[in-house]
């Protein structure tokens, strides 16, 4: 009985020891993954480049523009953009005897919430919320007589917001390509010389980030997988 009490001790003893010495080794592993693997917030930052074509009181607006913007986690974007558009409205003014197109240009803040950030093909809602300037010029830009002269009745203040929907398609770690549709808002203005008082209206276009989008990225990820 002694005999049997001893062994049992002994096999009791060497089971506890090789259960602490498992748990200490899986601690021990969780700490190595959890230091490699630190699932920290992935930094970006970019440049982008866009164009797009749209409408403005139903006549052809032609549009560029550009932002800088920080992207945190490749979830969310905030920072500046702006936007320059010509449209052109072919209004005749009977008291200029010529026709008149809308110029302008506005400029704020870019807000950006991104789906599927981990997919080579992202989808995001912009939202532009900014203010600018708008201004009637006559079109006759091939008359070599033609002068521009805006003055004050020529050009009014506008804000505008301008919501929309975007495909990202990441090409690489420092390039990004986007395409979407968008839909500007606009505070009224008056301008005497074009029945036009607002700058609502669709726009399609495309447009290029470089940058950098996955700064602070595991570099052991795989190593410790």
């Amino acid at each position: 009985m002694k005999y049997q009490l001893l062994v049992w001790g002994l096999l009791l003893g060497i089971t506890l020891q090789q259960s602490h010495a498992q748990d200490s080794e899986t601690n021990d592993q969780e700490d190595y993954v959890e230091f490699n693997d630190r699932k920290n917030v992935v930094h970006g930052v970019y440049l982008g480049i866009t164009t797009a074509y749209g409408e403005i009181d139903g006549q052809d607006t032609y549009q560029g523009g550009i932002k800088l913007a920080y992207v945190a986690n490749q979830q969310f974007e905030v920072g500046f953009a702006g936007n320059f558009f010509y449209s052109d409205q072919d209004r005749f003014n009977p008291s200029l005897a010529r026709n008149e197109d809308l110029i302008g240009a506005y400029m704020g803040l870019h807000l950006e919430p991104i789906l599927f950030s981990k997919r080579k093909v992202n989808l995001s809602f912009p939202v532009l919320i900014a203010a600018g300037g708008i201004g009637a010029i006559g079109d006759d830009f091939n008359d070599d007589d033609f002068e521009e002269e805006l003055d004050e009745d020529d050009i009014d203040a506008v804000f505008v917001l301008e919501p929309g929907v975007s495909a990202l398609f990441n090409i690489s770690r420092y390039l990004q390509l986007e395409a979407g549709i968008k839909y500007r808002f606009s505070s009224t203005f008056d301008i005497a010389t074009t029945p036009v008082n607002r700058i609502n209206g669709f726009s399609a276009g495309i447009g290029v980030k470089v940058g950098v989008f996955n700064l602070g990225r595991n570099r052991y990820k795989k190593n410790v997988q």
